[in-house]
């Protein structure tokens, strides 16, 4: 693996299967069923994906990946949605690589697609560093401490 993704995230570790495929390194996706070229903002991708799943107790079919919608006749893709039940959106995730600062920009990205899918979290990782946002009751933003306990919001 490149010294980019020897990065020490700051989240638990786990087994992931990895391959090589035409001089490309490859990782399997557990939502998407697939391997997907590894690059380092997927190695934060996965690790995210490993956290809702092993940590946090999502059931895998409550997770989308690379979810795409329109916003203002343009085209995007989220990179995690995490789903209630009835299938809303309970949270987005914007992954960026442990090298990209999460800056403002950043903030602005993913509160825009919250216009469209309206989730009542929002969390920006580099894998590294993360930021939970909550809507509250006057539909403003407050920052969470941690990550909140979303399989009590997805029953």
């Amino acid at each position: 693996m490149s010294n980019s993704l020897n990065n020490k995230l700051n989240l638990p570790s786990y087994q992931f299967r990895i391959k090589k495929q035409n001089g490309n390194r490859l990782i399997f996706d557990i939502v998407r069923k697939r391997f997907i070229t590894l690059t380092p903002e997927e190695w934060v991708r996965q690790h995210i994906i490993h956290y809702l799943v092993y940590d946090l107790n999502v059931p895998i079919g409550l997770i989308g990946v690379e979810v795409g919608f329109n916003y203002n006749k343009v085209n995007h893709r989220a990179d995690i949605v995490v789903y209630n039940r009835e299938g809303f959106p309970l949270m987005i995730v914007e992954c960026k690589a442990p090298s990209v600062e999460i800056s403002q920009d950043v903030v602005d990205q993913i509160c825009r697609y919250n216009y469209i899918l309206q989730a009542e979290y929002l969390l920006i990782s580099n894998g590294i560093k993360h930021i939970v946002l909550q809507v509250d009751t006057e539909n403003k933003w407050k920052v969470l401490d941690n990550f909140p306990n979303l399989t009590i919001k997805i029953k």
